[in-house]
């Protein structure tokens, strides 16, 4: 059963929102201000930038290949089952860390209510039981009905934003600059460690590419929703560090970690708003821990059912609710993995381990995008495309390198440990049930010139091409599907080729072929029928009733269709009888429509064999009659 589709640039904008604004402005600030002080925002916006190459590469990869668990059909399309396997399950783990510690940071604010002199073990309980319990309750909401998390999704993000406005707005007018300096107290080396901490901040954008598959308008909505919340938000975490900065919200004099403000955003309302900025900045900061928790349930258990399709884990992660329309058993399972997580685990350890799966997720993607563009496979066709290729992905993969390098010794033992557990289910579950063909194969064959055997991922791309452009096959779709293609070296002369279309055709329609020659050859002579450079449409009609054919040819040294114009490479035959005059001029008309697009020409003298030479037809964007 397929996905409801009910997610529009404004829900893609506030599900991209909801992710990034959290734990990374709310409390992150004061751990970032004691390792490099003012010069913390100078981090967020380094980190912002950063994150540029991985956003830009997600909406091109999300808009050729709109589908259920997002990276993880990226990496695993590209790469192959391995690696898809092995950041299937980095991907859905760091959501998950990312999200339970969303939890966590609600149950933490709560607390806040509580009457003074309670035990610290009670104030435990309560912190774990109330994320526990927000846990169930967005469960409960993404099964309900994906829409319905969307709507949410938007009151929250719309009133969380206006007052991170306000609190920009007001503390503006009560920024002291002495606050600033010295500006990179800590040095350099120390603003690019911070940048680092910063960095996991803004990957609850990339969720947007796991919920793509439920998007309405994937080729438009999922750029403008994602690249729109990014500048936003980019914007909005320079300007509060500066505020929170600036009001003296921070307390440069604080030297020890474990004094180190979790409410920095709170402390700097308090300075110019007292209680009730103090208690506002609080209720926003509640608000961004619910929509990171609601955003990382709705895009976590995405991962698991997409894996579950290509029988990476067992299949019931695939199963859609028939009254509902979601994923429920992939939304329970990763609900219960986030609330064992909520009661039983420390997620400090754990959410820098997510920061370094993160990371390499970022670094993976990039590589994706550099193989599919590579692979030169016909039926990769994205709404938006990346700027800046290759050097851009290459890039960003050496920075994110570096930084995966200073995350820590213990981080990088614990990601490692989780990519050695996913290689060994690899080993005994998936080989065995799996043989993906993957981009990198395409690659490969491309360098070497032979074939390895990427039909299966080139048909896989076009159905979802289909489903992305919403393409409703038409009879002129069925007469492509079943005609014949010549795929000719030459060069020739149109009398020979024409000889060799009638000998084609003539069977088929029931017609001599002398004659069909005949007719071909003088409908040249009495006016070319090669319409444009290297293209060529000639069509007669022929006896008899209900008869219509349509043959495809591509000759690379061209046919000869006059002395003084140029070699044709491209031609389509049109037979038709009389009756079907209507038709033939329709299919005029969408030939003209499919040889305009710019990329036409040169797809078609690439295609590898007559399957892709058809499935060009078949994709090509024209208008088509209605059932």
């Amino acid at each position: 059963m397929k996905l409801k589709k009910p997610l529009g640039a404004l829900n893609i904008f506030c599900i991209a929102a909801g992710a990034m604004i959290s734990s990374g402005l709310f409390v992150l600030p004061g751990l970032i201000f004691l390792r490099a002080g003012p010069s913390i925002i100078l981090a967020y916006l380094l980190a912002s930038l950063l994150m540029i190459p991985s956003a830009l590469a997600q909406c091109e990869l999300a808009t050729a290949m709109p589908k259920a668990g997002g990276t993880y059909f990226f990496v695993a399309r590209s790469l192959g089952p391995l690696p898809g396997t092995l950041f299937g399950f980095s991907n859905w783990f760091s959501l998950v860390f990312k999200s339970a510690f969303a939890l966590v940071g609600m149950g933490a604010f709560a607390a806040l209510l509580l009457p003074k002199g309670m035990s610290p073990e009670a104030h435990e309980h309560f912190v774990r039981l109330v994320g526990a319990g927000c846990c169930v309750f967005f469960v409960a909401l993404n099964i309900l009905s994906v829409k319905e998390t969307g709507r949410f999704q938007v009151v929250s993000v719309f009133v969380l934003l206006a007052i991170l406005v306000a609190y920009v707005g007001a503390g503006a007018r009560h920024v002291d600059v002495h606050n600033f300096t010295p500006f990179v107290r800590e040095g350099w080396s120390a603003l690019l460690g911070a940048t680092g901490m910063v960095f996991i901040s803004y990957g609850g954008l990339t969720k947007v590419a796991s919920v793509s598959e439920e998007v309405r308008r994937p080729g438009r909505d999922i750029p403008v929703g994602m690249l729109s919340a990014f500048i936003v938000v980019s914007l909005l975490y320079v300007l509060a560090a500066g505020v929170t900065v600036g009001v003296g919200g921070l307390d440069p004099a604080v030297s020890d970690v474990s004094l180190v403000s979790r409410t920095p955003l709170c402390d700097g309302a308090a300075k110019f708003m007292k209680a009730p900025g103090m208690i506002l900045l609080a209720a926003a900061a509640m608000l961004a821990f619910i929509t990171t928790a609601n955003a990382g349930i709705l895009a976590a258990s995405r991962g698991p059912m997409a894996m579950s399709r290509d029988r990476l884990v067992p299949r019931f992660f695939a199963s859609v609710n028939r009254r509902f329309q979601t994923p429920h058993l992939a939304i329970l399972v990763t609900g219960a993995f986030m609330l064992g997580i909520v009661l039983f685990l420390r997620l400090d350890v754990l959410v820098k381990t997510a920061s370094t799966l993160m990371l390499l997720l970022f670094v993976f993607v990039n590589i994706s995008l550099v193989v599919m563009r590579a692979s030169g496979i016909h039926s990769y066709r994205p709404r938006f495309r990346c700027p800046g290729y290759p050097w851009l992905q290459v890039a960003a993969i050496v920075l994110y390198g570096v930084m995966i390098a200073k995350m820590g010794e213990l981080p990088l033992l614990i990601a490692a440990g989780f990519l050695l557990t996913g290689a060994l289910w690899y080993v005994l579950y998936v080989r065995a049930r799996v043989s993906g063909q993957s981009a990198l194969v395409r690659v490969v064959e491309r360098i070497v010139d032979r074939r390895l055997g990427t039909s299966g991922l080139e048909s896989e791309l076009k159905e979802i091409l289909v489903e992305r452009d919403n393409i409703v096959e038409d009879r002129f779709d069925k007469l492509i599907k079943e005609c014949r293609i010549l795929d000719i070296e030459g060069p020739a002369t149109y009398e020979e080729f024409f000889d060799t279309v009638a000998y084609h055709t003539s069977e088929h329609l029931h017609t001599d072929a002398d004659s069909l020659h005949s007719q071909l050859v003088e409908r040249e002579k009495a006016s070319t029928t090669a319409i444009a450079p290297g293209l060529a449409i000639p069509h007669v009609i022929i006896g008899g009733e209900g008869k219509f054919d349509i043959l495809l040819a591509r000759c690379r040294r061209g046919i000869t269709f006059g002395e003084s114009a140029p070699p044709v490479h491209i031609v389509f035959v049109l037979l038709g009888t009389r009756d079907e005059r209507s038709f033939h001029l329709k299919s005029l008309m969408w030939i003209a429509q499919i040889a305009q697009n710019p990329q036409f020409r040169e797809r078609w003298m690439n295609a590898r064999d007559e399957g892709e030479l058809r499935n060009i037809i078949l994709l090509a964007a024209r208008d088509r009659e209605t059932p």
